[in-house]
């Protein structure tokens, strides 16, 4: 003898509710299992845009350094002649900087305000100071010391 198992409309809809629930959670959980580099393939153009943003951030990082460095070396001269021999290499890596600048300018013109611009912001600024420098290690370089 078979008896009927016949369910409520409640009873049926809770089952296939808990049954979509359980199978939303399962790929939900599959989804962020995810291997990265698979995403990322899947998105090229975005991984190479944050890809091309870091090798930029990391040139005005060294060119900062190398700044930063030209400044010292202007510093540790002793004499003027070992100032005007710093001079040449002082104004090329200038001419990088306002290059460099310049293409940051040009970078992030379309942009919207955004963490990335205002970084890109703080990097121009921390470079135009650092160019204010040089031209004043210049200028210090040019003119002899008064005696008093």
């Amino acid at each position: 003898m078979i008896t009927e198992n016949r369910m409520t409309f409640p009873e049926r809809f809770a089952l296939v509710a808990a049954a979509f629930v359980a199978l939303h959670v399962g790929t939900a959980f599959g989804a962020q299992a995810t291997d990265a580099a698979a995403h990322e393939a899947h998105h090229p153009a975005a991984a190479s845009a944050a890809s091309t943003k870091t090798k930029k951030l990391a040139g005005v990082d060294q060119q900062l350094k190398q700044m930063q460095a030209m400044h010292e070396k202007m510093t540790a001269a002793t004499t003027p002649e070992q100032r005007a021999a710093l001079m040449d290499e002082q104004m090329k890596s200038m001419q990088n900087g306002m290059h460099m600048m310049d293409m940051m300018k040009q970078d992030s013109s379309g942009m919207p305000m955004s963490g990335e611009k205002h970084e890109m912001m703080e990097m121009r600024l921390d470079m135009m100071q650092m160019m204010m420098q040089a031209m004043m290690d210049r200028q210090s370089a040019q003119t002899p010391p008064t005696g008093k």
